[in-house]
């Protein structure tokens, strides 16, 4: 299956892996890439950069495909300007090929300095965006692609709450450069429902956490299997910085706080990085933030990177030539 995607990135599946922190390590990003897909290597695990700098390495002795890094600048306990920075030189230096960017444009960061170093190094960048606003300004100073990121996704949606049935053709119709679509993308119908609304490929994040190269507890997995696409809910507007996250009793405290305007403080310890141990080793699921989308609902077993990837692209293509035939 070829698209502008796969062609950009030089990849055979249309199916990017998303960011995810603590999961998207140099084992998972691998074995996407190495089953066809864009494996990720998220940044925001490593605030050292040498440690950075080794976790890319370490990839490329796992593969020699391509894969990309995932930076994140949103609002962040434990990073800030100095720990982006850090992420993209390391980024010029190892030679990466391309980086997923959410949160705050390149653009902005150190007066456009970093995006102008990017380019010049040939590295391709993508944005995250939700709204077509935004698509528009990362083709304008440089993109090779956006996201289109609709509510459903887990992690940080854009408070606009544009569905991916919608976001994804306006995107399409408002620019040149290829779009992704991500939110709530888990299966080959969810490929080829993107395909038709104008989309170049899928970036999956919570199916990848049910194959069997991520390294979370069983009960993580069976967790994910278990719940539904309406066990996700929205939280942190009123803080300014929209999730969407498993529901369990640390996010039914912070809904409770948020409804009576607590404040950030009385939040941060129900959401904070510290219970990650918790939840991905011990695999205890009713704490802390567990950053996954509605497409739980369409999450039914734990398989190889590989298997995933092939079912999705002969699902796909079955509805494809389904439809074809209908015409």
């Amino acid at each position: 299956m070829k698209t502008r995607i796969t062609e950009l990135f030089g990849i055979k599946h249309p199916i990017l892996c998303g960011g995810m922190h603590r999961l998207c390590v140099p084992k998972l990003c691998a074995a996407v890439s190495n089953a066809g897909g864009l494996g990720s290597l998220t940044a925001s695990t490593y605030p050292a950069k040498d440690d950075f700098v080794k976790a890319i390495r370490e990839v490329r002795k796992l593969t020699k495909k391509p894969f990309w890094c995932n930076v994140t600048m949103l609002p962040a306990v434990h990073l800030g300007e100095e720990n982006y920075k850090n992420y993209f030189d390391a980024i010029i230096e190892e030679n990466v090929p391309v980086v997923e960017i959410s949160g705050m444009p390149v653009d902005r960061l150190a007066n456009g300095e970093y995006i102008d170093r990017l380019l010049e190094a040939d590295v391709k960048l993508v944005h995250k965006v939700g709204a077509v606003r935004h698509a528009q300004h990362a083709e304008k100073v440089g993109y090779s692609a956006v996201i289109a990121a609709g509510v459903e996704e887990g992690g940080h949606p854009l408070n606009e709450n544009v569905a991916t049935t919608v976001l994804t053709p306006r995107i399409a119709e408002s620019v040149k450069i290829p779009v992704i679509t991500t939110g709530g993308m888990a299966t080959g119908r969810s490929l080829a429902a993107a395909l038709c609304l104008g989309a170049d490929g899928i970036m999956m994040a919570s199916r990848f956490i049910c194959t069997t190269e991520c390294d979370v507890h069983p009960n993580v997995k069976q967790e994910i299997i278990r719940r539904q696409e309406n066990e996700t809910v929205l939280y942190g507007n009123t803080i300014g910085l929209q999730g969407r996250a498993l529901l369990n009793d640390s996010i039914k405290k912070v809904i409770e706080i948020e409804d009576r305007k607590g404040g950030l403080q009385e939040i941060l310890p129900h959401i904070a990085g510290t219970w990650g141990p918790d939840i991905w080793e011990k695999g205890n699921m009713n704490v802390g933030l567990i950053p996954v989308g509605q497409s739980i609902g369409l999450i039914k077993d734990v398989v190889s990177c590989k298997e995933l990837l092939e079912r999705i692209i002969k699902e796909a293509e079955e509805i494809i030539n389904r439809v074809k035939t209908k015409l």
